[in-house]
């Protein structure tokens, strides 16, 4: 009861904190939870995927963010063909719809036929060993890493969303970005909705959830639970590769995005949970606000603690977990 209680202190404590800031600037305040959100937004199409393989597959795929890069550049690269430009050309170049969603579907099976080869052939045989999954899976991101500095450079770049899009749209009194607000959120809504009721209300779901906890009583019925695990985990590499195309839109393609996404989509699942979409969803916002407001109203006088932002994600974590071992609505496995 302690902890639940200190947690609450602390909860209410941050709120009080952020409230008395917000008052100050209430314009800045809704920029800085919009994009929070919209940060959120993007963590929970990565997080979905990792949730469908590591929560509710119990397969440690220690390269989700590798797939999630790897999309970014191949939307990026061939965005670039499309116009028959250099990749320092890009940025200026005005795309239509079609040049943006023709490279995003193209990126997006890429990645999930990527990730399918990967489990049926480094991951289909090791089920149930979770280090020796980590160790491939990680020795696999770290020549994914590698070769995609070495092919694509070490500069950010920035896929271009279409020109008929509005920069941007007005919302709580303010001018806010289009692609985030619109098109981001839009989609984790739609994955996520789309997600539950695969996962819920279809056989598909249930043959999944089942073959986790009794793999072998499924396939005594008659179900090839391989088939139906390459498919789950298609799925899930396929959102890894949506998040990528949509990250290198919102915000850049660049080295280092497949660690830092990788961490916080771990981030996401301890907060909210194994297996648990719902979790995958609160921890999202969790963090997206925790990483938004840390950013600017980490200022006390005239002491400015910005630079420590990233201490308040594991702090975070630590909280959680003092009060719920499992996560906010994880289950034992």
């Amino acid at each position: 009861m302690a902890p639940r209680i200190l947690l609450g202190l602390l909860g209410l404590a941050v709120v009080a904190w952020i409230g008395n800031k917000a008052g100050q600037d209430m314009r800045i305040f809704w920029i800085v939870t919009l994009n929070g959100l919209t940060l959120a937004a993007l963590f929970f199409v990565v997080a979905a995927g990792f949730t469908l393989i590591f929560g509710l597959m119990r397969v440690v795929n220690m390269a989700h963010g590798s797939l999630y890069l790897l999309a970014g550049y191949i939307a990026f690269t061939l965005q670039g063909n499309w116009y028959g430009v250099s990749s320092n050309l890009l940025s200026g170049t005005p795309a239509t719809v079609v040049s943006w969603i023709v490279p995003l579907v193209i990126a997006t099976i890429v990645i999930g036929l990527a990730g399918v080869f990967m489990q049926q052939v480094f991951l289909r045989w090791n089920q149930g060993q979770d280090l020796r999954q980590a160790l491939i899976t990680i020795a696999i991101s770290v020549i994914l890493a590698d070769q995609m500095v070495a092919h694509f450079g070490g500069i950010a770049e920035s896929i271009q969303q279409p020109a008929v899009w509005p920069d941007s749209v007005s919302f709580l009194g303010i001018r806010y970005g289009f692609f985030r607000l619109v098109v981001v959120v839009g989609a984790a809504v739609v994955i996520g909705a789309l997600l539950f009721l695969a996962i819920k209300r279809t056989r598909f779901g249930m043959i999944i959830r089942a073959g986790v906890d009794d793999r072998a009583m499924v396939s005594a019925l008659g179900v090839n639970i391989q088939l139906v695990f390459a498919g789950a985990f298609f799925i899930g590499a396929l959102l890894a590769g949506l998040a990528g195309v949509l990250g290198g839109t919102m915000i850049a393609v660049q080295p280092g995005n497949d660690s830092a996404f990788l961490l916080d989509s771990l981030i996401v699942v301890i907060i909210g949970g194994m297996g648990s979409l719902g979790g995958a969803a609160i921890g999202s916002v969790a963090l997206g606000l925790v990483n938004s407001y840390a950013d600017v109203y980490l200022k006390f006088g005239t002491n400015d603690f910005t630079n420590y932002a990233i201490l308040l994600t594991f702090i975070l974590v630590v909280a959680v977990l003092a009060v719920r071992p499992l996560g906010l609505f994880g289950r034992p496995a």
